[in-house]
């Protein structure tokens, strides 16, 4: 298992090997004394949450008051980071990849509280994230996703979002 830092304080890569035989495949997803040593602290998780979408929908920026670890175990999507916390030497600062089957690689991606995340699906795909707080959704906030400070240079101009994620402010409207 590896653990990598990304241009995003707070974004880190979790890779892990996979084990083919006859049967099929092992992979250990995560290790908790690994992740908290990468973080200099220690990892809660409380919550499990798991989405699927259809191929074309685009989910986020959402802003959460919480840690996340995050896994795409099947379908493929392009995933983005970034940095909305004003005062941080990596604001403004988008990180985005790969997750999912196609890759090849298993990778997780743990996405610290005060950055945002967002996700394109080029597939159906599920979207899994363990969460440090349960839900509160008076806490629930978030970021256009064609926000033009992170100009992700996302697969599809008009994909299908929500009604509330195509309300969400621009960057520049909350600072």
């Amino acid at each position: 298992m590896a653990i990598r830092t990304t241009s995003i304080e707070g974004c880190l890569i979790v890779e892990s090997p996979r084990f083919d035989d006859s049967r099929g495949f092992f992979r250990e997803s995560w290790r908790w004394s690994e992740l908290a040593e990468a973080l200099g602290r220690e990892p809660r998780l409380r919550q499990n949450n798991h989405s699927r979408s259809h191929a074309g929908v685009l989910r986020g920026f959402h802003l959460e008051a919480w840690d996340k670890l995050v896994y795409v175990p099947h379908g493929t999507v392009t995933f983005a980071v970034g940095d909305p916390r004003v005062g941080s030497a990596t604001y403004g600062r988008v990180e985005s990849m790969l997750l999912g089957d196609d890759p090849g690689e298993f990778v997780r991606v743990f996405v610290a509280r005060g950055l945002c995340n967002a996700f394109f699906c080029h597939t159906e795909a599920d979207y899994l994230n363990e969460v440090s707080e349960e839900f509160e959704p008076r806490d629930r906030r978030g970021i256009r996703w064609d926000d033009p400070t992170f100009a992700v240079d996302w697969p599809d101009d008009n994909p299908l979002v929500s009604d509330w994620d195509a309300a969400l402010p621009f960057l520049h409207d909350l600072t």
